[in-house]
């Protein structure tokens, strides 16, 4: 079928229609199930399936396929993600690992011509960035080892707002806006969001038949559907010959359907660590996202930071954060290709050699990473890195929050990579493919450059926290290499500061990356605070932008549970209880 063909017969409806009158409500607190999405219909979708009787996992999923619907730039089934779960049955913690893997064909040198990385933007909307998506197949693991429900009835409610539409808001125009260029290359994704190569604008229905139809077969046939037959098809042939507008060009990719029916998910054991009397539940490899937090969070633990002057326990932040991120870059990637000093990197004790390099009074920059090996039990031969600048890591990406009457708990990052990831939407199916090759180092020898079968580094860190056994709180963010500093410093808002979880969520975020300079939002250059921190010799990046849209849960002494989503990012988040408190 040639690709003029492909788009005359794509299925797809963009109507006039008024804005739907749900109130968004970031807060919510009562008992029973909670959760907080950055979507109404998202959170709307996870309590359906709570009322229906299903569990945590049963919800996050249909929360997750609902905002493949209404956030189809940040996530779907064309990507992967990260779930963590605590179940209060068995009082543990487990991980389901659904990270995309580079196809076959991937050579360390893919992202190279003649002998120098490519542009990375040209990388980007490419079926060359495309990876073998994993998000079907881990909430099929999910479902099957957790939930008590099946496709058929978790993707229920998504088919529902797909086959009725939603009404567009302006954070998702703006976000159409901001892809145009990207979507216009693209034939079948300049049908679906464009509108005369414009971006849909605010108050429009946008319906998406193609993605219900996707889901439907999902829900017919299971995981094996996506995997194999005529869904896997299409999805090997957008990557490798992607469906172009006219005078289109593009890096076409290398997929394969056995790539596709080889796929699998991994069920891996969490990074566990502690911190002031909680034990913090966070992803492990090839996320990097847990073991940051852990070692930041370690290497704070030596300060009483609740005792100081606001401004020098934010300074200790930014350098924790700081030293952190010198060894993630260092250390970290898939655990199937790299033996990463992890228990070292994890250490009190090595923490501790880190903490010693803090000035209290002045900002440092570019911090060479530590040496790990000699703080674990199995020293090897270290690896030892060169310093580099901080991989360009895409911060388009959604986490939700789910926990259920019995005390079970989901806290789920999942993402396409890129805001509409790759550009590519599947011919007939209606969804965005990732562009998570891209979180690859292009050049090495690194730990995170390319190879066959192998997951990119991540940051995500979706986050369960313990006291005394008891889940106390969810936390996770999207935002590329900031996720790490969104869950640690909204855990030491909350923690350290005493802050109530909107508070904590709500504070201007800074992050710090081990550069010259430590990225802000807007308003925040110039305030007292950014005055009283520039006192230590910190920089602000520019231009500043919002960091972030994080989802929690709190579950309070008194048995109610508190979800909480952003009350301002984001177009502002939705969170929902079953019974709320009066």
């Amino acid at each position: 079928m040639n690709k003029t063909l492909l788009v005359s017969t794509l299925v797809f409806s963009i109507v006039l229609h008024a804005p739907l009158a749900i109130a968004k409500t970031p807060v919510a607190t009562g008992s029973g199930g909670a959760v907080a999405t950055i979507s109404e219909q998202a959170s709307a979708s996870a309590l359906a399936i709570l009322n229906k009787g299903g569990n945590a996992v049963d919800a996050a999923v249909a929360a997750a396929a609902t905002l493949g619907v209404t956030d189809p730039f940040s996530c779907g089934i064309g990507g992967g993600g990260f779930m963590v779960i605590y179940l209060a049955k068995d009082k543990r913690v487990i991980t389901v690992d659904h990270r995309e893997t580079a196809p076959s064909a991937f050579t360390p040198a893919v992202f190279l011509e003649n002998g120098k990385e490519i542009d990375f933007e040209t990388a980007v909307a490419s079926g060359a960035a495309v990876g073998v998506p994993g998000t079907v197949r881990g909430w099929h693991e999910a479902l099957e080892r957790y939930g008590t429900m099946g496709f058929r009835q978790v993707l229920a409610p998504a088919i529902d707002v797909a086959d009725k539409g939603f009404t567009v808001n302006e954070t998702f125009s703006h976000l159409t806006r901001e892809n145009e260029r990207k979507f216009q290359q693209f034939s079948t994704t300049s049908a679906l969001y464009l509108r005369n190569g414009k971006a849909v604008t605010p108050g429009t229905r946008l319906r998406n038949p193609d993605m219900a139809k996707a889901y439907r077969e999902i829900a017919a046939r299971g995981y094996q559907a996506f995997y194999a037959g005529p869904m896997a098809r299409a999805i090997v042939e957008a990557v490798n010959q992607p469906p172009l507008a006219r005078g289109a060009s593009v890096r076409a990719g290398q997929m394969t359907l056995a790539d596709l029916a080889n796929y699998e998910a991994r069920i891996r054991q969490p990074v566990v660590s502690s911190y002031r009397g909680y034990q913090v539940y966070g992803m492990p490899l090839p996320s990097s996202g847990g073991v940051a937090v852990a070692e930041a969070l370690n290497i704070l633990e030596g300060y009483d930071l609740k005792a100081l002057p606001r401004a020098q326990a934010e300074h200790l932040y930014l350098e924790a954060s700081r030293l952190a991120f010198a060894d993630r870059n260092a250390y970290l990637a898939d655990p199937e290709y790299v033996d990463a000093p992890v228990a070292g990197l994890l250490s009190k004790d090595f923490a501790a050699r880190r903490r010693a390099l803090i000035d209290m009074k002045r900002a440092a920059s570019d911090v060479a990473a530590g040496d790990p090996y000699a703080f674990q039990d199995d020293p090897s031969i270290p690896l030892r890195p060169a310093q580099r600048p901080l991989q360009k890591e895409s911060p388009h990406t959604t986490h939700l929050t789910v926990s259920d009457k019995e005390g079970n708990v989901v806290s789920y990052t999942f993402t396409i990579e890129s805001w509409g990831g790759s550009g590519i939407v599947v011919p007939g199916y209606g969804f965005l493919l990732n562009n998570e090759m891209t979180d690859f180092d292009f050049s090495g020898p690194r730990p995170n450059v390319p190879e066959a079968g192998k997951r990119p580094r991540s940051s995500m860190a979706p986050t369960i926290v313990l006291k005394d056994g008891k889940p106390a709180f969810s936390i996770g963010s999207p935002g590329g290499a900031t996720i790490i500093t969104t869950v640690l410093q909204t855990i030491v808002n909350h923690v350290d500061f005493g802050m109530p979880m909107n508070e904590a969520i709500d504070a201007p975020r800074l992050s710090e990356r081990n550069g010259a300079s430590t990225s802000v939002e807007p308003g925040f250059a110039g305030s007292a605070q950014a005055k009283a921190l520039e006192a230590f010799g910190h920089k602000w990046e520019a231009p500043a932008e919002e960091i972030g849209a994080a989802n929690a849960i709190v579950f309070n002494p008194d048995g109610t549970v508190t979800a909480v989503s952003e009350g301002k990012r984001h177009g502002v988040g939705t969170a929902l209880v079953q019974r709320r408190a009066h």
